[in-house]
């Protein structure tokens, strides 16, 4: 008799562990958490980087005016590139860095164009940090216009509600940099790191100035390059608080009307509807190649000045030697920074916009070349030189006829 009720008491007292287990998975399923924590799951990240409207809510920024028209010549791309003294496969690298869509644009002329796991044309990419390009070029417009007196200003200026904090004395010009001084963790394998903390900060509401109000002060700005989002946290609420408009709108209206984009974008916005300054706009692989031939004509479309050339200028080629490529104890990174763009080791006069998980828009004026590539690649961090390697291949057969010589991906 003991042993049936302590049978009936366990059997109760599982059946009753399970209920509350399945009730708390339903309610995290449904709650502001869950996005949060699979956003980057490997089982949802290719969805989630081409649906990141059924992730975040979103402002849109609409399309306006005449297309920026691409022609079509379609060229073979190179069948292998150098990386590392070895030869590399190029369709085994697009299908290792889990490549979502690949468009390479030659003189206003798309010469290659392809995309995978589900996307097509149509698909609005998630841009991750590629969206911190965007914000420096609507920086340099809010300069142009005068609503930003110098970016020698600090960030207190425009932004009162970061009075006393690590960020009020700070020079515009050091977030535009990454060299704020102000101590963050960027981390994506550290669970708690700060940065990750962001991605249930912003479903759950906080106020992007109070996600980087709390920030230290690490060393003093100007000095020193490490990158950190909470820099581009704080440009973004400069930019609003500059100009008195919502960055999407601010965007739409400056840039992706004037430049000419085919497609209406997104920018995904916290629940505290706040757009997502250092990430997340939503946009097809046509308008980021836009983008990027905008600052390959020096901040021009069609004669028409766009951005201010001398902006594009100065973000392309930094000069402080903090900011230089290379093996600089003074960067954390081997490749040099501008204003919110790299500069990969062994200056050729390219550039790019990079974003995690493996997004890039890849910029050479010698050649006349664009690339855009979006991914879901959990190695990204790794693969950065190699894919600049793969870059440089595609440009030089796609402009020379070299290296690669066979019928190409």
């Amino acid at each position: 008799m003991l042993k049936r009720r302590w049978f009936r008491f366990t059997l109760w007292g599982v059946g009753g562990l399970l209920v509350i287990a399945l009730a708390g998975f339903l309610w995290l399923r449904n709650s502001p958490y869950w996005a949060g924590i699979t956003l980057f799951a490997e089982n949802y990240r290719v969805e989630n980087f081409r649906g990141m409207d059924q992730v975040f809510p979103y402002r849109t920024v609409a399309r306006t005016g005449d297309v920026w028209a691409f022609g079509e010549n379609p060229v073979p791309l190179p069948v292998t590139y150098d990386h590392d003294g070895e030869q590399k496969d190029l369709a085994e690298f697009l299908d290792r860095t889990v490549t979502t869509g690949l468009l390479v644009v030659r003189d206003g002329e798309i010469v290659h164009e392809e995309y995978r796991l589900g996307a097509d044309e149509t698909s609005p990419f998630t841009s991750w940090s590629m969206a911190k390009s965007v914000v420096s070029a609507l920086i340099g417009i809010a300069v142009a216009e005068g609503d930003i007196d110098s970016i020698q200003d600090p960030i207190g200026k425009y932004v009162p509600s970061l009075t006393g904090t690590a960020y009020e004395n700070v020079p515009i010009e050091d977030v535009l940099t990454m060299s704020s001084g102000v101590a963050f963790n960027e981390d994506y394998d550290d669970p708690l790191s700060d940065v990750n903390m962001l991605f249930i900060d912003f479903p759950m509401g906080t106020p992007l100035n109070e996600t980087i109000a709390g920030l230290e002060k690490a060393r003093e700005p100007g000095v020193f390059n490490d990158y950190i989002s909470a820099d581009t946290i704080a440009l973004g609420l400069v930019l609003e608080g500059a100009t008195g408009v919502p960055a999407n709108e601010y965007l739409e209206t400056r840039l992706w009307g004037p430049m000419g984009a085919e497609a209406d974008a997104f920018w995904s916005v916290s629940r505290s509807d706040e757009v997502i300054p250092l990430c997340c706009l939503n946009a097809t692989l046509r308008d980021y190649a836009r983008f990027g031939r905008l600052y390959l004509e020096g901040g021009a479309r069609d004669g028409a000045q766009i951005v201010p050339a001398d902006w594009v200028e100065q973000s392309v080629n930094p000069t402080a030697a903090h900011l230089q490529p290379g093996d600089n104890p003074a960067s954390s990174w081997t490749f040099g920074y501008g204003y919110k763009w790299w500069v990969p080791e062994d200056p050729q006069g390219d550039f790019l916009a990079i974003g995690i998980w493996g997004q890039y828009i890849y910029v050479d004026p010698a050649r006349d070349i664009v690339i855009v590539k979006t991914s879901a690649d959990p190695e990204f961090d790794a693969n950065d030189h190699e894919s600049v390697a793969a870059f440089r291949s595609i440009a030089a057969t796609v402009t020379d006829g070299r290296p690669g010589d066979a019928d190409g991906v």
